[in-house]
């Protein structure tokens, strides 16, 4: 028995700020990346006008005989339409997007400079079986429209008449279904969608010698620019994080089924995040908490930027060759790499009861450059005499109390723990000297 995974999510289940800092420079030391999340599944859509190519990396684990999905697609597929993708160009993209930890250092107060604006920135069955399955299908009132083998992978594009149908067609064939399949199956049969049935074929595999599975590709043009997730949720066992990156000419791309909600962004927090595993702990913490603050049914922006530059870097931007083979069609022969490229990166904790629907995208024209950003400020620690590196020391002191408190504030973590974590720079400090409050 196959265990079949249903829908894009191919798990093992199937204005904040307390200072205006200008600009989003700084020196990256850390990121935020799909690997922290469990039962997280990575989408990529390529978006112009009705065209889109989707490319879905898998982070099935297991015994690959059992793997399977089925997909909802709004049109049939040509064997030419269908790709076997490479895995490294979707790691690239979460590197390159992923939120990111900042620091800055502080300049000697004795000698400020002036400061600038800077820009917000398997071989084919025999022929007689081959006539064997088709009729049995038919019979169900399931049509076998087409079956490729691509790669690694045995492909069938099926349409079916009713669920129950296609439910009762895919269990003979070996796919173990779960139950509350069917109405969701049903509610896509009435959009007059077909389905995108894939399992990997071993030898196939062993030939090609590939020990993972690669991402799937498809290429379709369709006006209906969505993601089915709720065949996805029907086996779930609990929540499922998903990541889209969409790729688009025009601007940022937002959900209009559910609210799309950016990420605190923006915010100084203690230093003692950079140590190993702290900034990682934060940010899947932060990330919990706005979800249960959003009433679990918002997505969520994590970068919104425009291709050609970025601000610091968390990975080197795609090349022209990396964005095409993700599907990006109109840069063809551009030396410029992500010219006339918008990224988006989406970040979606769901479950059926919160996400009913599946999701529905639409491109703005909004290029305004976004990013989850998260600042540590270092103190300067030199020699400095003057009246300005006294009232600097004072006010380092409300800078690490504010820090800590925004911490508590984003995760939901006891403010005392975090003092703890923050040492000596969460103290209060010496009492001035009384002559230097005289005459403030």
């Amino acid at each position: 028995m196959k265990r079949l995974l249903f829908g894009v999510t191919v798990s093992s289940a199937i204005a904040w700020s307390s200072v205006t800092i200008a600009g989003f420079c700084g020196f990256y030391v850390g990121k935020a990346d799909t690997k922290l999340f469990n039962r997280a599944s990575q989408v990529v859509l390529v978006r112009d006008g009705d065209r889109t190519v989707m490319t879905m990396a898998s982070d099935f684990q297991g015994d690959l005989k059992e793997f399977a999905i089925v997909i909802p697609v709004p049109t049939f597929l040509k064997r030419e339409q269908i790709h076997v993708g490479e895995k490294p160009l979707v790691d690239h993209l979460d590197a390159y997007s992923a939120p990111r930890l900042v620091e800055y250092f502080d300049e000697d107060p004795c000698t400020p400079r002036l400061a600038y604006p800077v820009a917000m920135a398997a071989p084919s069955p025999a022929l007689a079986a081959q006539r064997d399955a088709l009729s049995r299908a038919k019979a169900l009132g399931v049509t076998i429209e087409a079956q490729y083998t691509v790669g690694e992978y045995d492909i069938l594009i099926l349409s079916a008449q009713e669920s129950s149908g296609l439910e009762t067609w895919l269990r003979q064939n070996g796919y173990r279904i779960p139950d509350g399949a069917a109405a969701v199956i049903g509610s896509y049969l009435k959009q007059h969608m077909r389905f995108f049935v894939a399992k990997v074929n071993l030898a196939e595999q062993a030939k090609l010698g590939y020990t993972y599975l690669r991402p799937l590709q498809v290429a379709y043009e369709s006006p209906k620019f969505m993601l089915p997730i709720r065949l996805g949720m029907v086996n779930a066992n609990g929540p499922q994080d998903l990541f889209v990156f969409a790729l688009t000419r025009t601007g940022r791309v937002e959900t209009t089924n559910y609210r799309t909600v950016k990420l605190p962004s923006d915010v100084e927090l203690p230093e003692y995040l950079q140590r190993p595993g702290e900034f990682s702990s934060f940010y899947k913490a932060m990330f919990t908490r706005q979800v249960d603050k959003e009433d679990r049914s918002a997505v969520f922006t994590e970068y919104a930027w425009d291709m050609r530059w970025c601000d610091p870097c968390a990975a080197d931007p795609l090349s022209s060759d990396e964005l095409r083979r993700l599907g990006v069609f109109w840069t063809d022969g551009d030396p410029r790499g992500g010219a006339n490229v918008f990224l988006t990166r989406l970040h979606v904790r769901y479950d059926a009861a919160h996400f009913p629907e599946d999701l529905v995208f639409q491109e703005t024209g909004d290029r305004g450059n976004f990013q989850g950003r998260y600042v540590l400020r270092h103190a300067f620690t030199g020699p400095a005499s003057c009246s300005a590196a006294t009232e600097y020391r004072r006010s380092l002191v409300e800078r690490h109390a504010r820090e800590g408190q925004q911490l508590a504030s984003l995760t939901g973590w006891n403010l005392a723990d975090i003092r703890k974590k923050m040492g000596p720079e969460s103290a209060s400090g010496p009492e001035p000297n009384w002559w230097e409050r005289l005459w403030k």
